[in-house]
């Protein structure tokens, strides 16, 4: 029974998970699927595809006629990972196809590993198929490989990703997801509540809506209403409340109009949870940055969220050792934070990016004086995080159920997402519980990042 550490990746999607069996002499296809969250929906469409043409989905490398390596170029860290993972993969079967993010750089791909059989970009579904196809042909059974009643999930079942949009209409400096991504495209409301509808009628108890801006949905299609639907993140927050499953917003930035989604909270329609990328809290890093806040007006801004929804937690992440960050600007962000007081911290150290406008930026700041920086930053956020959790002691939480061992059920509260986030393990009297219950706990012991707990018994 782990606990999470201090210095987790929120960028890293869940590990994939693949149960259904295949027919013999089925052709197969492996799947690898690095990045974020929004990555890990692009494989579950591609292996939904690839499920209604007949092929199986190996969870290993010898089971699979062919291996698809969803990759990650957020970080060079990232891309490194991405290279090292289709080197792995070439290692172990020898069929590799690439795509995501990394894709968009066909040669620097090629160029460390030219045994690929192809690379495609990010949502370019057509094309992996297209590659699919040439090297593991179709061999569908029509008696037997029918169109699946849902989607290949790569979650559990109780849990699932809802993708809104794609790109972003934002320019960070430090980031290229604009130029793999695209400009923002939404999805039609009414398309993301036929998805979410099947979802919770397929047994998911929780709804994770992501994007790269959430609160910018439905901008691109002038927040259109269609089939009684609009394509406003506060109208699609109430929409998918009224489904029964719990919601989760992720990647929101503190735009004014997000005050209305914190009454949709409140009154138990959504979660009360944002997942809000501040990434700094100085004015003048942030402007460096390209960013769309103002950190003062943010503190006013939580302020007035909890003073509507009292059990709000926010999540968020940071960058430091960002290109020109002083001394005196680091020391705003962490007095900034004691005074936000965030609950859920992730935060990266900054590096250049190929194609990132920073890496032009003067005074890049040295090693050692980021890594300094991070550990000062985390044993901030973890002291926060300790105190808020002592908090919750004797406190009565409604928990998830993911895992249930021998030795304890692992839980989360409404305040923690799933992969990212802390967790509540209930070691005593779980023995008849399963993934997708949701139980109502009492917390009896709290430590940096986690929670412990019994299970009260229903009046």
């Amino acid at each position: 029974m782990s606990t999470n550490p201090p210095n987790l990746r929120p960028d890293l999607a869940p590990k994939a998970r693949l149960t259904q069996p295949n027919r013999p002499g089925q052709p197969t296809i492996g799947m690898v699927s690095l990045g974020c969250p929004k990555a890990l929906v692009d494989s579950e469409r591609i292996l939904t595809r690839l499920r209604a043409e007949g092929y199986g989905i190996s969870p290993d490398y010898d089971g699979a006629d062919a291996v698809i390596v969803n990759t990650c170029g957020f970080l060079d860290s990232a891309k490194a990972e991405s290279l090292s993972a289709i080197g792995e993969a070439l290692n172990e079967n020898g069929r590799v196809i690439v795509t995501g993010c990394l894709g968009a750089e066909p040669e620097y791909i090629t160029g460390a590993h030219p045994k690929v059989l192809a690379v495609t970009g990010p949502q370019q579904y057509e094309q992996v198929l297209d590659a699919v196809h040439a090297a593991v042909p179709p061999s569908p059974d029509p008696f037997v490989d029918l169109l699946p009643a849902s989607a290949v999930s790569l979650t559990p079942r109780h849990f699932s990703y809802l993708k809104i949009s794609e790109g972003c209409n934002h320019k960070c400096k430090f980031c290229i997801i604009p130029d793999m991504r695209g400009r923002l495209a939404s999805r039609p409301a009414h398309a993301v509540m036929r998805e979410a509808e099947k979802l919770v009628e397929s047994g998911v108890k929780e709804l994770l809506v992501i994007s790269q801006d959430t609160s910018a949905y439905g901008v691109d299609i002038k927040h259109a209403e269609d089939r009684g639907h609009r394509a406003h993140i506060t109208d699609l927050a109430r929409d998918l409340g009224s489904l029964g499953a719990w919601v989760r917003l992720h990647y929101v930035y503190p735009y004014p109009h997000v005050r209305q989604l914190i009454p949709l909270m409140a009154d138990g329609l959504v979660l009360p949870y944002l997942d809000i990328p501040f990434q700094h809290a100085h004015p003048d890093v942030l402007r460096r940055m390209a960013r769309p806040a103002a950190a003062a007006k943010t503190l006013d801004e939580i302020a007035a969220w909890r003073s509507i929804c009292p059990d709000l937690t926010l999540r968020s992440t940071f960058i430091v050792g960002y290109p020109g960050e002083t001394e005196e600007e680091f020391q705003t962000l962490l007095d900034w934070l004691d005074e936000a007081k965030l609950d859920r911290v992730g935060c990266f150290q900054y590096e250049n990016v190929a194609g990132a406008r920073s890496n032009a930026l003067p005074d890049h700041v040295p090693e050692d004086v980021k890594q300094n920086r991070w550990n000062r930053f985390m044993a901030k956020s973890q002291d926060i995080s300790e105190a808020k959790l002592a908090a919750k002691v004797a406190q009565r939480l409604e928990v998830i159920v993911d895992e249930v061992d021998a030795d304890a059920a692992t839980c989360r509260t409404k305040a923690d997402a799933p992969e990212i986030d802390g967790n509540l393990f209930i070691d005593d009297g779980h023995d008849g519980l399963k993934p997708g219950d949701i139980v109502t706990v009492e917390v009896d012991e709290a430590g940096e990042y986690d929670l412990w707990g019994r299970i009260v018994p229903p009046t």
